[in-house]
């Protein structure tokens, strides 16, 4: 079984590399190798397999036919250009998120190998005038551009799918919180950032209010969920192979409740409320009343609390003073 990561060199790419590794199996085969790729070099990561890195601009057809070769057997598509950065770099969201996205379906289709792809969507398709409950099947009506490319990609996804080009399943994540880290250019970075700096002893800014409520999951779980979605036999996805993530809603002032059973009072104290409507109202567009029941009754599954996604941060993501 050899396993290609694009965006081998992020936090979610990352730790499911490191998860495969110990792992040594999917899709009930061995894994001969596993070959990390990114815009820039990923980190190495170690296995009793053969692991690789190599640069990848998924943007440009060339790069992507050197990555893609006719003995890869899955694929997990992970790069993207996150939300904010999409909303003020249209050209480079598109390149990205639609077009390379679109370049990979397309080697995948030239080569003729019908190769497993995982495809990480996102609860940015919905929005506008969807109406709430949202899930596997709700009209996508994003809000921002890189919302738009995404629900592209679930089509092109399906239709490939479909066509026996690729034998793909997409999966809309959750925010995914609390991320390791420095913040990043995504609208959501301030769900993670104002619980990752204050319990590294650090101040962190909220821009929004406490009550103010979102979808999410932790890094743990949705590694865990990204390696079940491959195994999943292609029967069982249907005629839609795009489906929601498990999640769970809650509100910023329960996580920060949350940081403070799981770390005590002190890292809520370093929190600065500082409201920026930009940043509100991108993520405001972002509906929250999200059910995922096709993964869960596949096997799929979500955090029981967020003292959970606190735990695991601080099991697997703290730094070491």
């Amino acid at each position: 079984m050899n396993i290609l990561i694009i965006g081998g060199g992020g936090v979610v790419g990352q730790k499911l590399a490191h998860a495969l590794a110990a792992k040594g199996t999917l899709r009930g085969k061995p894994i001969s190798s596993l070959t990390l790729a990114d815009i820039n070099d990923p980190a190495p990561v170690e296995a009793t397999f053969p692991v690789a890195t190599t640069r990848c601009d998924i943007a440009d057809t060339a790069s992507v036919a050197q990555t893609i070769t006719e003995d890869t057997d899955v694929i997990y598509l992970l790069a993207a250009i996150v939300s904010a950065h999409a909303e003020e770099d249209f050209e480079a969201g598109m390149n990205i998120n639609l077009f390379g996205t679109y370049n990979v379906l397309e080697r995948c289709r030239k080569l003729g190998t019908n190769p497993v792809l995982v495809f990480s969507s996102s609860i940015a398709i919905y929005g506008g005038e969807a109406q709430d409950p949202l899930g596997d099947h709700s009209y996508p009506n994003p809000q921002t551009s890189y919302g738009g490319q995404k629900a592209i990609g679930e089509i092109l996804l399906n239709d490939y799918s479909r066509k026996g080009f690729v034998d793909g399943r997409g999966f809309r994540l959750p925010t995914i919180s609390v991320r390791p880290g420095k913040p990043n250019r995504a609208a959501s970075s301030f769900m993670s950032s104002i619980l990752r700096e204050p319990l590294n002893g650090q101040e962190a800014i909220c821009p929004v209010e406490p009550d103010f409520l979102h979808y999410y999951l932790s890094p743990r779980k949705c590694v865990e969920n990204l390696i079940k979605g491959a195994e999943l036999n292609a029967d069982d996805l249907g005629e839609n192979r795009v489906m929601q993530m498990p999640g769970r809603t809650w509100s910023i002032g329960q996580l920060i409740d949350a940081m403070t059973k799981v770390a005590g009072p002190e890292p809520a104290k370093l929190i600065r409320w500082d409201p920026q409507p930009e940043i509100k109202r991108i993520v405001s567009g972002w509906k929250w009343d999200i059910h995922a029941d096709k993964a869960e009754r596949l096997g799929l599954t979500a955090d029981e609390s967020f003292e959970d996604n606190v735990r695991y941060y601080l099991e697997d993501d703290k730094p070491v003073s």
